[in-house]
């Protein structure tokens, strides 16, 4: 009998709130999630920016309905806790942010992510009073799932252009104090920026390993303070590097040897 999205729910709370941090990877479709499952890992996430480039768009060119039956069919693909990159909450007001996370449980999600980026390059991050009030919107409809539903709020200045620390850790905290069950701030620049965060905070943050010289060990981590760990788009990319090099050598040699490397 397939697991209840409450029995998902409370596993994916329970690893939050475990001795050691966990890796929960980001599938692109229902068989990458099952090859991650077979793998033994307890957890799955969604990525935007895999779904939109598997789709031939760039990230923030999905829509909500595409984001939500790409999250579905993850879900319905394993066992396992799923929690899922929900952008900005697909629009700008407060009753989009409600409208995504409703539709996030509604498919079987225990979990999602609200980042406070705009989209817009020209203001790329939302004025502080209204990323809380996004994130307190988040909260309030994830609680009115039957089940726990994890809300991560997404800080979102490094990865957006803006290396300022002091604010990034002003807003998790706020983040926090809205009710937020975990934070992150993607691309911070280095191991003691994460303990930092990590030391400013009382609930569980994530890290995002993603960039070269900036994603360290799960054991690096973890004495730094942080209790999860996503793969954001690295693991697709690590699969789209194997078909370009595979699909390179038959294109210009006539050879199939990277068959033995399967």
């Amino acid at each position: 009998m397939p697991f209840s999205s409450t029995d998902k729910a409370t596993r994916f709370d329970q690893l939050h709130r475990g001795p050691a941090a966990f890796v929960m990877p980001n599938a692109w479709d229902a068989g990458t999630a099952q090859i991650l499952a077979q793998l033994g890992f307890e957890a799955l996430a969604t990525s935007s920016a895999a779904c939109a480039q598997s789709l031939g768009r760039r990230d923030g060119e999905i829509t909500r309905d595409e984001a939500v039956a790409h999250a579905r069919a993850i879900v319905n693909a394993t066992d396992l806790p799923v929690s899922a990159d929900l952008e900005n909450g697909f629009g700008h007001t407060l009753a989009d942010v409600t409208l995504t996370i409703h539709l996030a449980g509604e498919v079987g999600l225990v979990g999602g992510s609200i980042e406070d980026a705009t989209g817009d390059g020209a203001r790329p991050i939302y004025e502080f009073g209204e990323s809380i009030e996004r994130v307190a919107a988040a909260v309030e409809a994830a609680r009115a799932h039957p089940f726990k539903f994890t809300l991560t709020a997404r800080a979102e200045n490094f990865i957006r252009g803006r290396a300022d620390l002091d604010d990034t850790i002003r807003r998790l905290q706020a983040y926090e104090k809205a009710g937020a069950d975990v934070l992150f701030a993607p691309a911070l620049p280095s191991l003691e920026a994460v303990r930092t965060v990590c030391m400013s905070l009382t609930r569980p943050v994530s890290f995002m390993a993603s960039f070269k010289g900036r994603s360290f060990s799960v054991a690096e981590l973890q004495a730094a303070g942080v209790r999860r760990v996503s793969t954001a788009t690295s693991l697709y990319r690590a699969a789209m590097a194997g078909l370009r090099e595979a699909a390179r050598e038959v294109r210009e040699s006539g050879t199939f040897d990277y068959l033995n490397r399967l």
